[in-house]
């Protein structure tokens, strides 16, 4: 079985909850109570997304090179 890495952003939503979404899979959402509940549940929104994809014959989407960086800015 291939393994690949998609990356993962968690950012805090302002209402007490985390949102964690899978950049590589469109429309692939989640969150939770604490950044670990966030990432156990896009893990399985992750998981769930694949399965699908398989089920009905569907390719992964093409993953998209990124880089990140830090970029101060004066506020």
């Amino acid at each position: 079985m291939e393994q690949i890495v998609l990356r993962i952003v968690i950012t805090p939503d302002g209402d007490g909850f985390y949102v964690a979404e899978c950049l590589d899979l469109p429309g692939c959402v989640s969150q939770g109570k604490s950044e670990q509940e966030a990432l156990g549940n896009i893990r399985e929104a992750v998981d769930g997304y694949i399965e699908s994809l398989k089920k009905h014959g569907e390719p992964l989407p093409q993953l998209k090179e990124r880089h990140y960086v830090d970029l101060p800015v004066s506020v």
